[in-house]
């Protein structure tokens, strides 16, 4: 495969930690979740993430991170789809969104549509909605697959194959029988908190 066989270090500019990223922006107040076990790290194959549950006027978030520098050895972004099964989460509506964001790459100071995956999930009666998208240093992708193709040009023409995973989970209350008020939030996380992704995902 093209990726793997490639020797070159990759041009991959300098970026901050994601542990750096604020833990508290507009009445959103963090706290850092639990770290992953090397098991799960070994799975993931990131070289940077992060993992925090956000509260704002008593409505929790959760928010996580995965950053690959390279998936030339293998080490891809995994889905979520393929994941939450595994922790007894099942996928009950699969969708997309668009959402208008500030700071999407490319685009740092417009205001531009970015598609990315819905996805409500159940684990017994409890249910959660799930944004997350696929961000490279050029673009935003919610399709997994189209994702991979950009990482072969990306590995191509720009020696990059560096991307990451943001994914926001937000509690579906009972009342909310078709998930909207958990969309409303999580796209409202998710606007404030895309224009301070530039620093920590390298455009």
């Amino acid at each position: 495969m093209y990726l793997m066989a490639q020797s070159r270090p990759e041009a991959v500019p300098p970026h901050r930690s994601l542990t750096t990223l604020p833990m508290s922006f507009d009445g959103w107040i963090g706290q850092r979740q639990a770290d992953l076990t090397p098991e799960v790290l070994a799975v993931l194959g990131v070289d940077d993430y992060l993992t925090r549950a956000y509260v704002r006027d008593r409505w929790p978030l959760d928010l996580y991170i995965g950053y690959h520098t390279s998936q030339r050895q293998g080490d891809t972004i995994h889905s979520p789809l393929n994941c939450l099964p595994g922790a007894g989460w099942q996928p009950m509506v699969v969708g997309r969104a668009v959402i208008p964001v500030k700071g999407a790459p490319g685009a740092p100071d417009s205001v531009t549509p970015v598609e990315v995956n819905r996805v409500i999930i159940q684990k017994g009666v409890d249910r959660q909605l799930v944004l997350y998208w696929y961000q490279s240093h050029r673009r935003v992708v919610a399709g997994e697959y189209r994702a991979k193709i950009y990482t072969v040009f990306d590995a191509v023409r720009y020696n990059r194959t560096d991307a990451a995973m943001v994914r926001i989970v937000s509690p579906v209350s009972q009342g909310d029988t078709d998930g909207k008020l958990a969309e409303q939030r999580a796209t409202m996380f998710a606007q404030t908190l895309f224009p301070m992704l530039g620093p920590f995902l390298p455009s």
